[in-house]
Parts: C-alpha cells; structure tokens; sequence
C-alpha cells in the first residue's frame, strides 16, 4: 500500500481498546485503519486470554460503575448481532471484611446510579453458595446482571465487526513517530508507510516501547498468573448456574465458575513484577501455583487437591494510579493515546473506544483523570 493511500483514522492496535475505538470510528462514516503488531486477542496481549469480569462495583469511582453500565448493553448488542457467546451472566458476588469500606462505598455507588445489587450476610452467602467458605465476620454483595466476557473471542469479534462495517486491517507493528506537529503518516517495520488525519495508539503494554521517551517511566507492564482446576466428574456446584463469578477483598483473588468446560478460574490481583510483552515467558511459576491452591482450599475446600488443567501467564499494563491514559500526545495535534487498562479495563472497551471516537470526530475535552499529566513514575494503585 502506498503513502498516497490516506484514511481518516489509524488505529495502531487490535486489543479491546483499539477495536472498540476503530468500530465506533467506522460506525461514524470514517475510514479507518487497525493495526496490530501479532492478532486481535493475541496470546501476548492484555486482551488476550480465555475471560474477563464485567462488573458495576468500583467503590467510589462512580465514572467506572457508568461506564461498566454502559459497556455492558453494548456488549450484548455486540453479542445478538453475531449470534455468538461471549456474555456469561454468571452474577458477580463481592467478598469483604465486616465494615470494609470499599465494599461499603461499592454499595452506596450502587444506590446512586440505580445498579440492582443484594446485600448478603455471611449467613446469607453460606445458603446460597455452601461451596464457598467464609467467615462470621465477612459481608458481600451480589451483582446479578453482571458477569464474565469471554475476552479472546470478544475482542476477534469486535475487529471484525469493524471491518464487516468497512474498516481495514493489516498485521504490522508501528515504529516510533518522528517529529512535531502535526503527524503526516505512520510507518511500520516493514517499511510500510499509511497517511491519515488522525491516529490512535491503542498499543496496550507496547506502549513504552512505542513512545519510550514519553512512557516510558509511566506504563508499567506487570506479570500475572491464571490458573483453572479441574472439577470432580458430575459436580455441578462450580458451573455457572450455581457459583458467580467472584471478587475476594478478603485475600485479593478473584475468579470465575466453570465457564465452557475450562475449570474453575483463580487468580491473584496483586501487580506482579515487570515485564516486556515480546519476550516474557508464558510459563506459571511453582510458588504462584501453591498461592493460588490454598487459596482454592481455603475459600472452596472441596476442591483441595483439584488439578491444575490449564494456566495462562499475561500481563496488565499499569498506570500510577489505575485510571485510563485516554490523552492528546503533547508532541502532535493529530494523535491520541489510548491506554493504561491497569487489570480492570477490558470490561470498558465499549466506552472507552466511543468515548475515543467522540473526542475524534465531535470534539471536546478529555476527562482529567484520564490526562497523561496526571501520570506518574511511581505506582500508587488507587483503582480496583
């Protein structure tokens, strides 16, 4: 394709945000361009991977809980129109220490912007779910209408959904923009050069590597381990009718039922070391597979010595803070960054890609928390 081959919009990546971002853009009439260096939920993306949560509950940050509320409907429609799964409504139950208070904030966001949720007790959550060991003193709170994203093939579906709409996509990796101003064109590896008035970088955990003088110091790419135990043969009370998927404040995991015959998913949410995505092998670690089966036997004790079946190595790419990078880059007038996930983002591709796409072609400002000036060196984990 020649540098004289111009489109309204370059998308350089195909994980959630980009693919989001490139679906709404081509819903508005402009001709796009998506890009990504590997696939669409590529093995070594953010994106990648079997499942993600989608949940309401984000304590106090009322701007996530909207957004998780307006996400969810678009993936729905995304869903019908495709006619294949990638929604379980499984539920989402909340575990937390007696008197928590981001549970607590949790469930007076939930009162605020109308999300259906139940209060349960800890003599509540032994009725309903006696699988699950707890304590006297831990409360929860369950999300009936939310669930869990089958990521990999979500994220493939929503680029192809842009380009069944009439968006193009091209397997290249972009090389770092030169130059101030106003960008005239992107050039990739290959040697590859594409004109447009506008582009998106939606390069997930690439980013720093991308822009490493500007991001260097402030996309922090970390590594995370997910494991699946099998079941015992017949046991129906970890399927997705019987168990939700679950968010544990009480050791930091979270997981998810037996979604398609998987096995049970467990993992830890604490931000592990860091990583590069290209070169970081994908193997689970002994001492994070003994962390997350006692974990296992402590909260399901039937499944002590169940088997690990399958476990997946990925990475969440960090901010400071955990909010979004949704920003002008300050060198040039024409491109934006999109980015910073930061372990909770897939849920909001929706939003954010039409929230990237709005900024694009109607105009208006960016919302400060999402500002690369707010962006710091060091991480201080604010957003759960």
């Amino acid at each position: 394709m020649s540098p004289s081959t111009k489109f309204d919009v370059v998308v350089a990546g195909a994980g959630v945000f980009g693919s989001w971002t490139a679906n709404f853009l081509q819903r508005a009439g402009k001709r796009v361009l998506l890009l990504d260096a590997y696939a669409p939920g590529n093995s070594r993306a953010s994106s990648g991977g079997e499942s993600r949560i989608i949940r309401m509950g984000y304590g106090a940050d009322e701007i996530y809980t909207r957004w998780s509320m307006r996400s969810l409907p678009l993936w729905l429609e995304l869903q019908e129109r495709i006619g294949a799964t990638i929604f379980h409504r499984t539920g989402v139950l909340w575990l937390a220490p007696a008197g928590n208070e981001y549970l607590t904030q949790t469930l007076a966001t939930y009162e605020k912007t109308g999300v259906t949720f139940e209060r349960l007790s800890s003599a509540d959550i032994a009725r309903k779910y006696p699988q699950i060991a707890v304590d006297s003193d831990v409360f929860g709170a369950l999300e009936p209408h939310s669930g869990s994203l089958m990521a990999r093939r979500a994220v493939e579906h929503v680029a192809a959904d842009a380009v069944k709409r009439g968006a193009e996509y091209r397997a290249e990796f972009v090389e770092t923009p030169a130059g101030r101003g106003r960008l005239e064109s992107l050039r990739t590896r290959n040697g590859e050069n594409f004109a447009a008035d506008t582009f998106v970088f939606a390069c997930g955990s690439w980013l720093p590597k991308v822009f490493p003088g500007l991001l260097g110091d402030l996309i922090f790419p970390t590594r995370q381990e997910v494991f699946f135990f099998g079941l015992p043969a017949g046991d129906l009370r970890f399927s997705p009718s019987a168990l939700p998927t679950f968010i544990d404040h009480i050791s930091e995991f979270y997981g998810m039922p037996d979604l398609e015959g998987r096995g049970i998913k467990v993992a830890c949410d604490e931000h592990g070391p860091r990583v590069d995505p290209d070169t970081q092998e994908r193997l689970a670690s002994p001492e994070k597979v003994a962390e997350a089966r006692n974990y296992l036997a402590t909260r399901f004790p039937a499944l002590k010595n169940a088997p690990l079946v399958e476990s997946r190595v990925c990475q969440y790419e960090n901010t400071s803070s955990g909010d979004f990078l949704v920003d002008r880059h300050p060198d040039f007038d024409n491109v934006w960054i999109a980015g910073g996930g930061s372990g909770h983002g897939f849920k909001h591709g929706p939003a954010l890609g039409e929230y990237v796409a709005e900024r694009i072609t109607k105009g208006g400002g960016v919302e400060p928390r999402f500002s690369l000036a707010l962006k710091k060196t060091v991480q201080s984990r604010a957003i759960y």
